[in-house]
């Protein structure tokens, strides 16, 4: 039976928690104030990206249930970056498939963390069918980067970490949806609305959310984390029953939101890591949270986003309070 068929539920994520604790630290909130939000500032996490949170906790979950195969991998950068620490920590060998176009600031990360870096396919889809390959061939164990129940459970710890702030709403980005369901099950039994963040043009969850199950290959994004033809199924199933709705945000807002995050904010975000609170600027709550998911940006963008936008976002910036662009996002529910 594959981990897809399997169930997740809110006492994973707190059994997930309990083996963490000792591992890795507790993220810091941020208040940001120009966006009138607060942020969870995974970009500070072990490897700089949440994703370790559920490398961690599958691998302690497999040493649990005596299972020391290697294991192998297909992610854009931050799954591998993550369980390639958490194998060095636990002894476990790691090989990881990333796409040709993958980051140079993630495949080094991923390098110097020891586990083994193999390039295949264009795509994160097309690397995770070679790393499917590699698992049947060698009798490795394949760990996805969201569709699987223990790294659900440990992306997860990342709302339990937000019981205290008793937001009204979370916003979370969603590419194959781990992070969006474990965040759900941790805080949507307290009365926490679940809001999801998606590129236009990187839409798959929201689809198949509305019914939708039709193979689109998503446009390119800044967001290269959240590029994802085809969802998870167990992700999907948790989704469908506890999120709230999903917002689409523009490509040109996203930018936007990186560049002012880093300037105003002194935050540095990847693509994916601004998503939340560009989506957040379209949710109606009077207290919410964006989870900024990752700062593993390459420098290179960076600069040249920098270098393009900046003179507009410091002229927005020099404005009295600082208000954000109020131009609605378009935010789907099925509930």
């Amino acid at each position: 039976m594959s981990d897809s068929a399997h169930t997740v539920d809110a006492a994973d994520v707190l059994a997930a928690q309990a083996r963490l604790r000792r591992h890795l630290p507790v993220t810091p909130l941020h208040r940001a104030e120009r966006f009138d939000c607060w942020l969870k500032l995974e970009n500070l996490q072990r490897t700089g990206s949440y994703k370790v949170r559920g490398a961690l906790n599958a691998l302690l979950v497999a040493r649990e249930r005596g299972d020391t195969r290697p294991v192998v991998a297909a992610s854009a950068g931050n799954h591998a970056q993550g369980l390639a620490w958490a194998g060095q920590r636990l002894g476990v060998p790691v090989v990881t498939v990333m796409p040709r176009c993958a980051p140079q600031t993630k495949i080094a990360g991923v390098a110097h963390w020891g586990a083994q870096v193999r390039l295949h396919g264009e795509t994160f889809d097309e690397a995770r069918l070679v790393a499917a390959e590699l698992a049947g061939e060698h009798g490795w164990r394949l760990l996805s980067a969201f569709d699987d129940p223990d790294v659900i459970a440990g992306q997860g710890t990342v709302g339990l970490e937000l019981g205290e702030l008793a937001p009204e709403a979370v916003v979370v980005p969603i590419g194959g949806g781990g992070l969006a369901a474990g965040v759900a099950l941790a805080l949507k039994s307290q009365g926490v609305r679940i809001v999801g963040a998606q590129v236009e043009g990187v839409d798959a969850m929201a689809r198949v959310l509305r019914g939708d199950d039709s193979t689109r290959e998503p446009q390119a994004t800044l967001a290269d984390g959240v590029r994802v033809t085809v969802p998870g199924l167990l992700t999907r199933r948790v989704l469908a029953a506890q999120l709230d709705g999903i917002v689409i945000v523009r490509e040109d807002e996203l930018r936007d939101t990186l560049v002012r995050l880093a300037l105003e904010e002194r935050v540095i975000a990847e693509g994916a890591g601004a998503l939340a609170l560009a989506a957040a600027r379209h949710v109606d709550a009077g207290h919410k949270c964006a989870v900024v998911s990752g700062g593993n940006v390459d420098p290179d963008v960076l600069a040249r986003l920098l270098s393009e936008l900046s003179p507009a976002v410091r002229a927005k910036a020099a404005r009295i309070g600082g208000a954000a662009d109020q131009t609605p996002g378009r935010l789907s529910g099925w509930s």
